[in-house]
């Protein structure tokens, strides 16, 4: 099959010709139809994840997933071949990635079925995004009309969770550049958001819209520490970027390190609010198998919301 692999890291991703996977014991052959690129992905072919997680080779990256139930492995139960499923890629080692023609997942975790009214091309570029974002609000337990910072606004978990603030009826200020990419964030969501220009003085600017500081942070870019700074006493920040404690020594706040857990109650939470209008999944670009390289390239120039790739 093809598939975006890499021979070695760190290297540029490049469409090879690779053995097609065949489940094992609990696991689905999905078909791809759609994936999308996240920091994951960038960050495995930079060669930052060496040492922290086992690496086979050659190596298909790609975590999101959304296609159609091609096999099933011994004792499957709950999932029948042709089903519409999406999901997140959970194996402990790296190597058998999404950005692929097919790929093999557990059928307990990471795979949720797809809902009437979802499209496939959303579907691909929620997994991961979504349970980062959604995770994220869960653990700061954000309340009705509490002002929440969301740093690092127009990427793909930052505009969903801007979207998944404002639902829960927080005031949501978010960072973004002047132009496209503020209009980017405003758009989002028919609720107010107020956006902060994090190349400028963006402590004046938030300091400006909460004076005694805001209640909780979304720490998805940016100096977490400095982002801290700017909570009144008291308040939370979850960080996607390992920020730790020890960080914030002194102040009182609260810090929760997120790891997106993509388990199949939150997918399907997630999709549902998709497929009901609640949600949308921000797929800006999308680009063929083929050019995954470009579809890479446009994710490290700083490319706005979800970039999906189209496998089959």
């Amino acid at each position: 099959m093809r598939a975006v692999a890499l021979n070695e890291v760190p290297s540029a991703p490049a469409v090879a010709e690779v053995d097609t996977p065949r489940p094992e014991a609990g696991e689905l052959l999905v078909k791809v139809a759609v994936s999308s690129v996240n920091g994951f992905d960038a960050a495995t072919a930079a060669g930052y994840l060496q040492g922290m997680m086992e690496h086979r080779f050659p190596l298909v990256v790609g975590k999101d997933f959304a296609g159609t139930v091609e096999a099933l492995g011994e004792g499957v139960e709950g999932f029948a071949v042709g089903d519409a499923v999406f999901g997140v890629v959970m194996k402990p080692f790296l190597g058998t990635g999404s950005l692929a023609e097919y790929v093999t997942v557990s059928a307990a975790y990471g795979v949720a079925h797809v809902p009437a009214g979802l499209d496939l091309k959303d579907a691909g570029a929620l997994g991961l995004a979504g349970t980062a974002a959604f995770d994220s609000l869960t653990a700061l337990n954000i309340g009705k009309d509490e002002t929440v910072l969301v740093s690092g606004a127009t990427g793909g978990v930052g505009a969903l969770a801007v979207q998944l603030a404002a639902a829960r009826g927080a005031k949501v200020i978010a960072t973004a550049r002047p132009g496209a990419e503020a209009d980017f964030v405003t758009g989002l969501t028919g609720a107010d958001v107020e956006v902060v220009d994090f190349t400028g003085d963006l402590a004046a600017q938030v300091r400006a819209l909460a004076p005694e500081g805001v209640d909780a942070v979304v720490h998805l870019a940016g100096d977490g520490a400095a982002l801290a700074g700017l909570l009144k006493p008291g308040g939370r920040i979850a960080s996607t970027l390992g920020l730790a404690k020890d960080a914030v020594d002194g102040q009182d706040v609260t810090v929760h390190s997120v790891m997106a857990d993509a388990n199949a109650q939150t997918l399907t939470t997630l999709a549902e609010q998709v497929a009901s209008g609640a949600l949308r999944v921000p797929v800006t670009t999308t680009f063929p198998l083929a050019q995954a390289d470009e579809a890479f390239a446009a994710f490290g120039s700083g490319a706005l919301g979800k970039i999906a790739v189209t496998c089959s």
